[in-house]
């Protein structure tokens, strides 16, 4: 009896661990299940670490505030917006001193994201923790990439 009843104490202990602190990939990417809707994206937020998660929360609502309706979902470790199921206009992800903005059809916005890919349509954003955001360029950059044809993953 003793053995079922510390069996059952050590999975409710590591329940209670994993719920109070996800698993951190390399570069302080938040492990997430991949899920749709808004509250795997709020768990990624939640999870991101440090600064990283004052600038996702920023992202998130520009783009909620940008592309009303706007679906998401976690996959492969990072948030993903979109304006049909499985139909993707972008994402971002944590590494160890930004967070990347990816756009899949970032070279048919004006003026172009800086970040080159070696993906021919994709262009990026790095957000380091001292840049400043300028909120209107990103949000010209999010209305224009959810008007183009999404990347089917």
């Amino acid at each position: 009896m003793a053995g079922k009843t510390s069996g059952k104490t050590a999975k409710k202990a590591a329940a209670k661990r994993s719920a109070a602190k996800p698993t951190l990939l390399s570069g302080g990417n938040p492990q997430i299940a991949k899920g749709y809707g808004d509250a795997p994206v709020q768990a990624y937020i939640a999870a991101m670490p440090g600064w990283k998660r004052d600038v996702g929360r920023r992202l998130d609502a520009l783009i909620v505030r940008t592309v009303p309706g706007v679906r998401k979902a976690v996959k492969w470790n990072s948030p993903f917006y979109g304006i049909e199921d499985d139909v993707w206009f972008l994402n971002f992800h944590c590494f160890t001193k930004y967070v990347k903005v990816a756009f899949f059809r970032g070279t048919s916005l004006r003026p172009v994201p800086p970040g080159e890919s070696k993906h021919r349509d994709v262009r990026y954003l790095d957000i380091r923790e001292d840049d400043p955001l300028d909120e209107a360029r990103l949000a010209d950059w999010v209305k224009q990439a959810s008007q183009l044809p999404g990347e089917r993953m």
